[in-house]
């Protein structure tokens, strides 16, 4: 039973052994403490102390625990400060208890909004190019240092209908190198350029770069916009897969003076890609081909088929006879002369392969009743008579077929 206590409510065993031997004794369990909840420490230092430490704080910028304890006393002994009575006799240790206090941060922190930054260069928009070529994406990727030593930054230029893309190399990102760079790179194009997007790179947004596309004549100098990681998402994917591709993740110092060097600073090379509108065929994963079994085989086409066909005909007389019934002696169910059926099917059948497409037997010729002369020359079917519906009256038809 002591044991289940002790899990129930959590006392520990010497605790219950007290408070079961009480019960005993007296026949009630009652709190030492004489009623009531236990009375906590009194506070020293109130709240108003607190903050009154964090404007000391503010004023001071926040100097070391000796420091902010002097001017506490000096506050309360020399300038005559009531308010500062209590905090004057503060220890080291507890001003920097004070200052980790909820009170304390409460009072020290400021919130404010993010101001937007100033910079009236380009329009934060993404760019919209309606199915014109012209609108060119540009970013910077850097070949990493290496020892101390740096490594060339490739500009990657990407247009955005046409995917025409040019990358070029410069030693440094400064205005230095890459402003003529940049404008050769996009003279290269084979048309006109309308628009210019970047990232938000002081690299692209500054004077220079826009004194570049006002010379151009580009019209739209767009940037991309704050939490719109989209918006020069084209750029970014040529980087990993076209640049990185073709240059790898490799260190390319700077001064690369050995002969045979595939690209050098201020070279620039031309990467042909497909247009987006050709068709592309992809390759459909195995767990996603269908069964072979239940795809219809389709026959080759043979050119060499339709003149063996014929050769066939014309070598076995009178052959478009034999396929059709006789006229005389022959019912509906008997087969017509020709090739015998193949075993285990019922002529006429349908094939398995077939039937299970939806394919339609062809229509069989059936036989038809003999014709007899009457007494005016004229032949006679001796078939059934049918009525037509719409007349009313009764018509020679001819049989099915």
């Amino acid at each position: 039973m002591l044991r289940f206590l002790v899990a129930a409510t959590g006392i520990s065993r010497q605790q219950m052994e007290r408070l079961v031997r009480q019960w005993r004794d007296t026949g009630s369990v009652r709190d030492r403490r004489g009623g009531g909840r236990g009375r906590p420490f009194a506070r020293k230092y109130t709240a108003a102390d607190i903050r009154l430490l964090a404007e000391v704080d503010e004023a001071f910028d926040q100097m070391s625990g000796l420091a902010t304890r002097e001017v506490l006393r000096r506050q309360c002994e020399v300038f005559g400060e009531a308010a500062y009575e209590r905090l004057a006799a503060i220890s080291n240790g507890h001003v920097y208890n004070l200052r980790g206090s909820a009170t304390y941060r409460a009072a020290r922190t400021a919130w404010t909004k993010t101001k937007g930054s100033g910079v009236s260069i380009g329009l934060r928009q993404a760019p919209e190019p309606e199915g014109m070529p012209g609108h060119v994406r540009v970013d910077t990727v850097h070949q990493g240092d290496r020892d101390g030593v740096k490594g060339i930054y490739l500009i990657n230029l990407v247009d955005e209908v046409t995917q025409f893309e040019f990358v070029g190399a410069v030693v440094g990102i400064s205005e230095r190198f890459l402003v003529p760079l940049l404008e050769g790179l996009l003279l290269s194009f084979p048309f006109p350029i309308l628009g210019f997007h970047a990232d938000n790179g002081s690299e692209y947004i500054n004077h220079r770069v826009a004194a570049l596309l006002e010379k151009l004549r580009v019209e739209r100098f767009t940037k991309s916009r704050a939490r719109r990681s989209n918006d020069n998402a084209l750029v970014e994917g040529k980087n990993a897969n076209v640049v990185r591709k073709w240059f790898g993740h490799d260190h390319i110092p700077q001064l690369l003076r050995a002969r045979g060097q595939p690209l050098r600073p201020g070279h620039a090379v031309a990467v042909p890609q497909l247009p987006p509108a050709l068709p592309v065929r992809h390759r459909v994963p195995r767990r996603q081909r269908p069964d072979p079994a239940q795809v219809p085989r389709r026959r080759r086409h043979d050119p060499l088929r339709p003149a063996a066909l014929a050769a066939r005909r014309r070598a076995v007389p009178q052959a478009r006879n034999r396929l059709r019934p006789a006229r005389r002696g022959r019912r509906r169910g008997d087969r017509p002369r020709g090739r015998p059926p193949r075993p285990g099917r019922t002529p006429g059948a349908v094939p398995p392969h077939r039937r299970r497409h939806g394919h339609r037997p062809r229509r069989r010729l059936r036989a038809r009743p003999p014709a007899a002369k009457t007494a005016g020359g004229r032949r006679e079917r001796l078939g059934p008579r049918r009525v037509n519906p719409l007349r009313g009256s009764s018509a020679s038809l001819r049989p099915f077929g």
